[in-house]
């Protein structure tokens, strides 16, 4: 009788040890989920291919009634972090540069940043550009301190901007974002 009880209170114990176990580990599981839900996304109209970390909403509309081209935002937030490809068709080759500086000074203004030196970058399918390349910007919005990563670059007529904004950096989430950009024309 001793041995049988003796057995049943082994099992009891270890059931309640595999319990706790399992309890803990369902914990870790959860407090170690990432924030990030990375999907590959195609923006309808923008023929770009990118991972996001979140479903971007995608809003696109004619440039101005007066010249042909399009326009379109795709973006989204997530752990603290937004992310956008925005994207234009110029209607004249000699447009295309000076689009790519406009879009680079409007962020400078946004967030009242300094202009730092383009990095390189190179963008699958992307048409060499002076203007295009990437840079970190340090800035003060209405909200405070942010920190930017921007891509800038064109393919044709297309001209490109990826931007990555938050109060704080985010390296990996970046280089996850902006190594992902595909053209695909």
């Amino acid at each position: 009788m001793k041995l049988h009880r003796t057995t049943a209170l082994l099992f009891a114990a270890h059931r309640t040890a595999a319990r706790s176990a399992l309890f803990v580990l369902a914990l870790a599981g959860s407090a170690c989920s990432p924030s990030l839900d990375w999907r590959d996304v195609r923006p309808d109209g923008s023929g770009a291919q990118v991972l996001f970390p979140c479903k971007p909403e995608v809003n696109s509309r004619p440039v101005t009634r007066e010249q042909p081209g399009r326009m379109g935002l795709a973006s989204c937030k997530a752990a603290g972090l937004s992310f956008s490809l925005a994207w234009a068709e110029v209607a004249d080759p000699a447009q295309v540069t000076p689009a790519l500086q406009q879009m680079r000074a409007a962020l400078l203004t946004k967030l009242t940043a300094q202009p730092t030196p383009l990095q390189p970058l190179q963008v699958p399918g992307m048409t060499p550009n002076p203007e295009a390349g990437t840079q970190r910007l340090e800035g003060s919005a209405k909200a405070g301190s942010q920190h930017a990563q921007v891509a800038l670059f064109t393919r044709g007529l297309w001209v490109y901007q990826a931007v990555m904004l938050g109060d704080k950096r985010d390296d990996s989430a970046w280089s996850n974002f902006a190594d992902s950009i595909k053209l695909d024309f």
